[in-house]
């Protein structure tokens, strides 16, 4: 009895702790329970279903945009072009050149919409998380450039020669070769993809957190608490999460030209030299 006392009294007071403070954000916002067809293999969360909404309503206003093309354009096919059209000119010709970076406008133009609205995600009311901020959609984005700078280095240069020139640096001196290719190949094969994951990763996740804890004290002094002399306190978290989403809107779109412009150099480092 006196155990059942005990152990009613630790409940009381753990739920006490737990109403005394605003509901913190955790690691466990990104890994939410399934919404659709949960105990199959096809099991959904609402992540992968903000990235599902996301790709459709990317592809529709893409494909509506194109076919309601004109050869004097609207305010909005003038926005869309102007977008596509600093993909191309400022990531990849300026990367690659106009000869070269020809075959690569279609990917990295995909590359950067797709993580700017995944990155956008975080902020719209409803989805109210970046479909980047867990590391699987970063790491198939880092995978699909390293795929591609392989595919561009073996088709430009042969896979023997393209090897040499990754594994063996010209005007090294032969005996560092022991020590530096291990390294160079395993730069090649994980920290160039892992590093380019982390760090849109890493960043759309702490932006949520910063984001999601602001707006978590904000309705804890405003709704939740009744003393009144925290208020203030309600003002000033409301307006640094305001502040934090203005912020976050500028780091996805700083995060998407990052990714596009770090893949465009990679894949042009395994081209061959022009004369």
């Amino acid at each position: 009895m006196v155990t059942g006392i005990a152990g009613m009294g630790f409940a009381a007071v753990t739920t006490l702790a737990e109403a005394s403070g605003p509901d913190i954000p955790s690691i466990d916002d990104f890994l939410p329970e399934p919404a659709l067809f949960a105990g199959t293999p096809f099991a959904i969360n609402r992540i992968i279903l903000v990235r599902i909404i996301a790709t459709v309503l990317l592809i529709a206003i893409l494909g509506v945009s194109a076919h309601r093309a004109k050869l004097i354009p609207s305010r909005w096919q003038g926005a869309v072009e102007w977008l596509i059209e600093f993909v191309q000119n400022s990531i990849v010709y300026e990367v690659m050149g106009e000869l070269r970076g020809k075959r690569y406008v279609p990917m990295i133009t995909t590359i950067f919409l797709s993580i700017l609205v995944f990155n956008l995600c975080g902020i719209i009311p409803g989805f109210n998380i970046a479909a980047t901020a867990t590391i699987t959609m970063p790491l198939a984005f880092a995978l699909w450039c390293f795929v591609q700078y392989w595919i561009a280095g073996i088709r430009e240069k042969g896979l023997g020669r393209f090897l040499k020139d990754e594994l063996f640096p010209k005007g090294i001196p032969w005996p560092i070769y022991i020590l530096l290719s291990p390294i160079q190949l395993i730069e090649l094969l994980l920290i160039r993809p892992f590093s380019l994951t982390i760090r849109l990763f890493a960043n759309m996740i702490s932006g949520h957190l910063l984001v999601a804890l602001c707006f978590a004290a904000t309705q804890w002094f405003f709704i939740e608490t009744t003393t009144k002399a925290q208020f203030p306190l309600g003002i000033l978290t409301f307006a640094g999460g305001a502040f934090m989403t203005v912020f976050e809107m500028a780091v996805a779109g700083l995060q998407a030209f990052i990714f596009a412009i770090l893949t465009t150099a990679y894949i042009n480092m395994s081209l061959p030299e022009t004369e």
